[in-house]
């Protein structure tokens, strides 16, 4: 269904502690004029371009997706660039006074209801909605994602866990704002109490809660779920933040234990293939 591109009413901001830094950070959504698409711009750092949220931008996927250009970088970038996706804002100025948004509610949730307060804009100029002529995939030994020709965009998960209250979850969804909004965007991040000394010395992991992480111990869960399978809900959070580095696209993607690393290296081939196209 074809449609045109969108951007905020007006500016939005919300104040927090980043998850894996733990600093201080403000952001601000603002509106973008038709055509220049997703970018940051680090407000700490003067004179420093903005960095688009583009899949060649992309320099780390260590346990999320940072991107930089120049001496400017953002990281844990995937929650924030999610919802706008899913809401289905194509322009957007998000500006920040540090490297990593507010966790939030660990989610996307906090941020859906942003973008609902500032309002949605429609602009003068269609959005270009990536179709695929065949299927385009990434393969790690029994880790994939593929994407496969489709009218929309619906996205098929496969997560396997061997902690006894995770298992096997599959959730297939096709992504509206209102599916979205429901379904996925209220699912946080997922931690291990035997991985936070890990996390701890790779600085990591700092600003998260058992409230706005779903954190596991070896038996049980500290946390108070929002869905039994909210693991397999917020993987699926994470993988439209990241194909949003690609631009609108028509695609169902289907994927079994995949991670930034691999859903970065789809967004890649996905991009080489979309400029192709427009050349």
């Amino acid at each position: 269904m074809k449609r045109n591109q969108n951007t905020l009413i007006q500016p939005v901001s919300y104040q927090g502690n980043g998850l894996h830094s733990g600093l201080p950070v403000s952001m601000t959504l603002c509106p973008a004029h038709a055509g220049s698409g997703i970018c940051f711009r680090r407000t700490d750092l003067p004179g420093t371009a903005p960095i688009p949220a583009a899949a060649e931008y992309v320099t780390n996927t260590l346990r999320a997706t940072t991107l930089e250009n120049g001496p400017a970088k953002v990281f844990t970038v995937e929650h924030i660039l999610s919802a706008l996706y899913a809401m289905q804002i194509d322009n957007c100025l998000i500006e920040m006074n540090a490297a990593e948004p507010p966790v939030a509610d660990g989610g996307a949730l906090t941020f859906t209801q942003m973008i609902r307060r500032a309002g949605i804009l429609a602009q003068d100029k269609p959005a270009r909605t990536l179709l695929l002529p065949h299927e385009f995939s990434v393969y790690e030994g029994p880790k994939f994602i593929v994407a496969l020709p489709y009218p929309c965009l619906r996205i098929t998960y496969t997560s396997i866990n061997s902690h006894p209250m995770l298992g096997t979850q599959v959730l297939d969804i096709t992504i509206t704002p209102e599916s979205y909004e429901k379904e996925i965007a209220g699912a946080r991040t997922i931690g291990f109490t035997w991985e936070l000394e890990a996390l701890k010395k790779l600085g990591l992991g700092k600003g998260g809660t058992v409230e706005n992480a779903v954190v596991y111990s070896k038996t049980g869960c500290l946390s108070k779920l929002h869905w039994p399978d909210e693991l397999v809900r917020h993987k699926i959070l994470d993988i439209l933040g990241d194909i949003s580095l690609v631009g609108p696209v028509n695609a169902h993607i289907i994927a079994v234990l995949s991670s930034h690393k691999l859903n970065a290296e789809l967004a890649s081939k996905l991009l080489d293939f979309r400029r192709k196209e427009e050349l």
